[in-house]
């Protein structure tokens, strides 16, 4: 039997009661993958996934025999959801390889722990630990960790050829958790490039964005610049330093696309990545002109009357402007334009074309003076309205 690599006492993240009490209903549960990862390396802890080598006929019988509700959110990958104290726990039982595809695997259960860490993409994700703070280590994983390398669990190009998202997997860990790149690793990602075509749209966004949010992710995407990645999922591209802007993964990719310039490339990289409506117009807005630095009042002003001021912002940061402009952009009030049609409508205009057209006029000349101009100095230039 595997003994621990160490004994590290019981975190605190177990005294959640929900947690607890799935605990206490499966004593042969650890935590694993995310979780263990962020405890060994003293991050904060967001999702708490557990494995089991119980079957999960069994996992369900005994978290009902609990008192608690599980849902069978993925039989088929082993995967049961337990509700306790209001919150959702994954139990996944332990699993290995059968055959795998370069998207897709098809798995069996075990109970064997190790075996199911071998299967796991990276020694930092291959970490368990019990409710008592047992915690096993069967890849290197906590060396890796504190070394800041990322590196493959087991043969590099094999773990790559089972999922190809892998490469992608690769730098967003890197862009987190490394700091020593892995030469091995590096090397079975650039001869497996070509097998990033095999994946969805979605699947590489996904990764993308989550590359894109890190804190300093200029050092992993140099590193896929290097082994072409980069310009296999990107190559409208062009590298430039992100870590002094804020994680944004639409903010980011808009300075990799030469904000200012609108080729016909990015709105084929919308559809080719699959953005949605809301991110594919947002990525448009932030590739728009950024304001000058000497820009006084008026023109803010007039910007601010057309684009929404973190759009504005996030031009400005992309251009490297000023804090002191950002400052001036984030304190003005958005101007609102003081008339609507129904204004014009009491006052004798007909609904219609016409009304709108002078609504526009109108419009022109507020925005002419700096977005300054009143109701009442508008109304006094309205044209008559036509004769009955």
């Amino acid at each position: 039997m595997t003994v621990p690599v160490m004994q590290i006492g019981a975190p605190r993240i177990l005294d959640a009661p929900g947690l607890r009490a799935v605990l206490a209903a499966l004593p042969r549960a650890r935590l694993v993958g995310g979780s263990v990862r962020d405890l060994v390396a003293g991050r904060e802890v967001a999702d708490i996934d557990l494995a089991t080598p119980d079957p999960p006929t069994e996992v369900i019988r005994a978290l009902e025999r609990a008192g608690l509700r599980a849902l069978p959110t993925g039989l088929a990958h082993g995967t049961v959801t337990a509700l306790a104290a209001g919150v959702g726990y994954e139990i996944t039982t332990l699993r290995r390889d059968v055959e795998t595809d370069g998207r897709h695997a098809v798995v069996a259960f075990t109970d064997d722990w190790q075996e199911d860490a071998a299967r796991r993409d990276f020694t930092i994700n291959a970490l368990s630990l019990t409710a008592e703070g047992d915690l096993f280590d069967y890849f290197g994983g906590i060396a890796d960790l504190r070394a800041g390398r990322v590196r493959f669990v087991g043969n590099a190009a094999a773990r790559i050829g089972e999922d190809y998202l892998r490469i992608l997997r690769y730098f967003r860990f890197f862009a987190r958790y490394g700091t020593t790149p892995d030469r091995v690793a590096l090397n079975a990602i650039a001869a497996n490039v070509a097998g990033l075509a095999q994946l969805s749209a979605e699947r590489v966004w996904s990764e993308l964005k989550r590359i894109l949010a890190a804190p300093r992710p200029d050092a992993a995407l140099a590193l896929m610049q290097q082994q072409g990645v980069l310009a296999a999922i990107l190559p409208e591209a062009k590298l430039r330093p992100l870590d002094n802007l804020p994680p944004d993964p639409l903010l980011r990719l808009a300075a990799l696309l030469e904000p200012g310039r609108q080729p016909v490339a990015p709105i084929n990289l919308s559809g080719r990545l699959r953005l949605s409506g809301a991110e594919a117009a947002a990525l448009a807005a932030l590739r728009g002109v950024a304001l000058q630095e000497g820009a006084d009042e008026a023109c803010l002003r007039r910007a601010l009357a057309d684009t929404a001021a973190d759009i504005l912002i996030g031009r400005a940061r992309i251009a490297g402007r000023s804090a002191a402009l950002l400052d001036r952009l984030a304190a003005l009030e958005p101007p609102v334009f003081p008339l609507q049609g129904r204004d014009l409508v009491a006052l004798g205009h007909s609904p219609g074309p016409t009304l709108g057209q002078e609504l526009k006029r109108l419009r022109g000349l507020w925005i002419d003076s700096g977005c300054t101009a009143d109701r009442a100095t508008l109304l006094a230039q309205l044209a008559r309205p036509p004769a009955a």
